[in-house]
């Protein structure tokens, strides 16, 4: 949620921040803004509410400096205003301070250290600066100051500041919240994620929890909470402009949904060869010693888990839980002897997720990331993690991402009922059903203008629908209707079929929207049943059918897949569903109102 950008150096600071902020519109942010200096102080501080154009807009040829930061807020504290948006300016007007991430103490602060300031927004962020510029009343230097300030501060954030009178210099901080820093040649950078910078670089450093970094153009320097100074290695980012650039198509979302086959073509290499499950010992060690898996996990995560939960618990003969992370941490249950945590997450920076994981960790349980993000908070606090390797996701309703993570849960599963003999692992051929998921996904996004077409007739001017389906494909509904809800603004529900007549059928009326999941023989005949109740009602239907339980009158047709596998192969016309829903209802697909692609705050 939100996203920060900075550089200090050789490079046109207003075209890296402009660029860098438009790689962070995936995030989602209702205001933008920019500071920028130079070694003359010569200065401008720019803000608008709306997309990155609007902020373009009011930016002036003039506009240029070689240090500066920018920022795309979501609104949390005050309305999207700019006012409330970021850059904010300290009282005394010497600092000037981005900030994602949540100050849960800001009205103690503002009633024990800011009293007598004026506040031009409502935000935390504003009284975090004005904090910082009190804290220099009292400091011999900026660091100094910037240090005492993050004492004080409890909450998430990440904090990237420029000092008017030092304009070649940026103060950094981190907690909870995500931010990286860039190398440069003569220019360094500072961001929320790598994306915001691979134009300009691939190297780069982590910050961790509760550090502070000091950004010149020459040098990059890290200290702790104590103020003792960290030698830090920096890394390669994997990632190419080609990744995060749409190419010929007119929104991420269609491009992801399409990338889908090849993502499943891309686990399968580089987690099996030559017959060989390439999962590491430790992990395969964690999972055969638990006597419980709980997968925590949110939104698409948390239905990718449930997906998995049938597979995972026959080949490595483990029982499987699921937990929302939002409510998990607040609510810890009686857990086994011996639990395993594995965390189900897209960017792997997701802080409901991360708090759990800190409160797991310090009772001593052990744990395993499946993230999409190398080098993410997730990632790199848990014992063990398993990359998605889906390549970056840039819309925010996330659909290769979920595929990615019910696959590498398959790879996992397989690995480890492999290594143990287990009969259910034995006689599951992964690579190979894998293989037919990715040739099954080809077919059916082959049939979008088919798919097209029924949407127009059915969801273009609904105000509500539902998805129906037993067992796996249940799960499948559950994810379908968040994609429909997330970006189309169809208030959509998933339930299992049986529990219609257990309430849920009182809300089907007349021209209802019904899209029903069958790929399950032993259930089929029961969900027809559910069927014929809805139509009995007045509801129009949609069937997603796979072949081998196909007659002549369903609607969509997937080629079959193995058992295990059916909610890879079944939810691609979901996704296609709400594609083009959203798309004749007249929306922005890739920019849902009020979301945000990684949720970094609880």
């Amino acid at each position: 949620m939100c996203g920060i950008v900075g550089v200090v150096g050789t490079r046109n600071a207003t075209d890296v921040l402009i660029q860098g902020l438009q790689k962070l519109e995936y995030r989602g942010y209702d205001s933008a803004g920019i500071f920028v200096t130079d070694e003359t102080r010569t200065e401008t501080l720019i803000k608008a509410v709306g997309r990155i154009a609007k902020l373009q807009e009011k930016i002036g040829i003039e506009v240029n400096g070689s240090t500066g930061i920018g920022h795309t807020r979501w609104a949390t504290h005050g309305v999207a205003s700019e006012d409330n948006a970021h850059p904010h300016v300290s009282e005394t007007g010497r600092y000037v301070l981005v900030h994602n991430g949540v100050i849960e103490n800001f009205k103690e602060l503002k009633e024990e250290y800011l009293v007598a300031d004026t506040f031009v927004g409502q935000t935390d962020t504003e009284i975090a600066v004005h904090l910082i510029g009190e804290m220099a009343k009292t400091s011999a230097t900026t660091q100094e100051a910037f240090a005492k300030a993050l004492k004080l501060i409890q909450g998430s954030f990440a904090f990237a500041m420029v000092d008017r009178e030092e304009p070649g210099t940026l103060y950094v901080a981190k907690n909870k919240s995500p931010l990286l820093i860039g190398l440069g040649e003569g220019y360094n950078l500072v961001g929320s994620d790598a994306m915001a910078m691979i134009r300009e670089t691939k190297n780069f450093v982590e910050i961790h929890d509760n550090e502070m970094v000091i950004v010149k153009k020459e040098s990059v320097e890290i200290f702790d909470a104590s103020g003792a100074k960290i030698e830090r290695e920096h890394y390669v980012a994997e990632l190419d402009l080609s990744d995060i650039g749409k190419g010929t198509y007119p929104y991420y979302m269609l491009k992801e949904i399409d990338e889908q086959p090849s993502v499943i073509r891309r686990i399968i290499q580089k987690y099996v060869v030559d017959g060989e499950y390439q999962v590491e010992q430790g992990i395969i060690d964690a999972v055969t010693e638990a006597d419980r898996i709980y997968i925590v996990a949110a939104g698409t995560s948390y239905h990718a888990g449930y997906a998995s939960k049938e597979f995972f618990e026959k080949m490595t003969e483990t029982p499987v839980e699921l937990c929302l992370s939002s409510e998990f941490g607040y609510n810890i249950p009686l857990l086994s002897k011996k639990p395993l945590f594995i965390y189900i997450s897209q960017s792997g920076e997701t802080a409901d997720s991360r708090q759990v994981l800190v409160k797991t960790s310090a009772l001593g349980h052990k744990s395993l990331t499946i993230t999409n993000g190398p080098g993410s908070t997730l990632s790199r606090e848990a014992d063990f993690t398993l990359l998605l390797n889906a390549g970056p996701e840039i819309a925010v309703a996330s659909t290769k991402a979920y595929t990615a993570q019910i696959a590498v849960m398959a790879v996992l599963a397989k690995a480890v009922g492999a290594a143990n003999g287990y009969e259910a692992a034995k006689e599951f051929d992964l690579e190979h059903e894998l293989a037919l998921v990715a040739t099954s996904m080809v077919a059916t996004l082959d049939d979008k203008e088919k798919i097209a077409n029924i949407v127009e007739g059915l969801l273009t001017g609904t105000r509500n629908a539902f998805y129906i389906g037993r067992g796996a494909d249940y799960f499948v509904a559950m994810e379908g209707s968040l994609k429909l809800k997330e970006i189309s603004y169809i208030q959509c529900e998933g339930f299992a079929a049986g529990e219609l007549k257990h309430g849920t059928i009182a809300l089907i009326e007349e021209g209802t929207p019904v899209q029903a999941i069958i790929s399950g023989a032993n259930t089929a005949s029961h969900t027809r049943g559910n069927i014929m109740e809805v139509e009995s009602r007045g509801a129009k239907v949609i069937t997603i059918v796979a072949a081998d339980c196909a007659v002549p009158t369903d609607d969509i047709i997937v080629p079959t897949v193995h058992k295990y596998l059916t909610s890879l192969a079944m939810v691609i016309p979901t996704q296609l569903i709400a594609y083009y829903a959203t798309l004749q209802r007249g929306l922005d697909i890739d920019k849902p109102r009020n979301l945000a692609k990684s949720v970094t705050v609880e």
